[in-house]
């Protein structure tokens, strides 16, 4: 490993200390990247050999697919399907895009020219309804924030229904990425309730999230 440095380096420590690596010479034959070099067409290790159950943790030495806890859980599933909502609200889920990731290929030029991806899909309907129009601005709203972002018209999305994509909003103090902070968009985290949390996994809402959208 001496001489090799960044991801090659990085790669050679993760296949030697590997389940079939070299343990740095404690295993002669073992997997090295230069041994995986040297081979363009692949290392066959055999076929591959059964785990399970062994490696299960559960109870039942199975995958619990239906545990206790979930299904006790369904009772407040059921309740929450049956609140009604303001109808003047709009349930903001995520998305994500093909050509992003989380938020750090924003600041790659060839990823992020084009059109605007940061846009807030809307249902033809939903659209007239409020009186937006393709390319206009809205101000998304929760019980906590708001952020303001461009409409995209869309039958791809239930009517009732809005979707903001996750990762953006590079405009935030203390960012330093010229190209992502030229294409900033909207960090639709400003609208996370912290009083809406799922009580069996104790993460917040992410989704599902009730909001208003009216035209700028």
């Amino acid at each position: 490993m001496a001489g090799r440095r960044g991801p090659d380096r990085i790669l050679d420590f993760l296949l030697r200390t590997g389940p079939f690596g070299d343990g740095f010479g404690a295993v002669p034959d073992g997997l090295t990247l230069d041994k995986l070099i040297a081979a363009p067409h692949g290392i066959d290790f055999g076929a591959l050999e059964p785990r399970l159950p062994n490696v299960l943790r559960t109870q039942s030495g199975k995958i619990e697919l239906a545990t206790q806890q979930l299904i006790d859980d369904l009772k407040r599933l059921e309740v929450f399907s049956q609140e009604k909502i303001d109808e003047a609200q709009l349930t903001l889920v995520g998305r994500r895009d093909l050509r992003s990731h989380n938020s750090w290929l924003h600041n790659v030029e060839v990823l992020v020219k084009g059109k605007d991806r940061c846009t807030l899909q809307i249902h033809p309907n939903d659209a007239s309804r409020l009186g937006v129009a393709q390319g206009s601005a809205v101000r998304i709203a929760s019980r906590v924030g708001s952020v303001d972002a461009p409409v995209e018209i869309t039958e791809l999305i239930r009517e009732g229904v809005v979707s903001l994509p996750h990762g953006w909003g590079h405009s935030m103090p203390g960012t330093n990425t010229k190209v992502a902070s030229s294409r900033a968009g909207v960090n639709s985290n400003i609208l996370t309730d912290e009083q809406r949390l799922d009580p069996l996994s104790g993460t917040s809402v992410l989704n599902g999230i009730p909001v208003s959208v009216t035209v700028l």
